[in-house]
């Protein structure tokens, strides 16, 4: 098997990609850590939640949405739930499963985080850019999320990190 070694021209789009996302995720973490007092991840399930209808979501459908692993997902929502800031209910349609449920003190919340947050993804990302490449930049991340979820119905479990299970043996 021969390595298709990037171009000159992918590897420099490639590093500018891995330098903005590291350096967007940083200050997006620092202002919500100073500003609300919780990482950006935190802010992503508050406001993921509120968007959801009643504020609900079934706890792999949150998983899915925030691109992350359930385990993780339940660490966050963990510590949320002893925040007072989201509530977890029982699944009534299916008995294996959870609903994270945003509390009122949670969207409490994330209406005093949220505009500094927005204020910050404007000044960090969407200022820098023309309407044109705001237009790119959704159609480029459309299609590379896209092409990890590919056909969800023959996506094996380490195709997406929701559909991964822990390594740690049970206990």
């Amino acid at each position: 098997m021969t390595t298709r070694w990037l171009t000159p021209e992918e590897q420099r789009a490639w590093r500018a990609y891995i330098a903005s996302a590291a350096l967007v995720e940083d200050a997006l973490d620092r202002q919500l850590q100073q500003e609300a007092g919780m990482p950006h991840l935190y802010y992503s399930i508050l406001a993921t939640l509120s968007e959801a209808p009643e504020r609900r979501l079934r706890m792999t459908d949150l998983a899915e949405g925030l691109k992350i692993t359930r385990s993780r997902l339940t660490y966050a929502v963990t510590r949320l739930e002893k925040d007072g800031l989201v509530r977890r209910e029982d699944c009534h349609w299916d008995k294996r499963g959870s609903i994270a449920a945003l509390t009122e003190e949670g969207m409490r919340v994330l209406e005093r985080a949220a505009p500094g947050h927005v204020e910050t993804v404007r000044a960090l990302l969407f200022d820098r850019l023309t309407p044109e490449q705001v237009g790119q930049l959704e159609e480029i991340f459309t299609a590379v999320a896209g092409g990890f979820q590919g056909d969800t119905a023959h996506a094996t479990a380490d195709d997406v990190p929701w559909r991964r299970r822990s390594n740690k043996p049970c206990s």
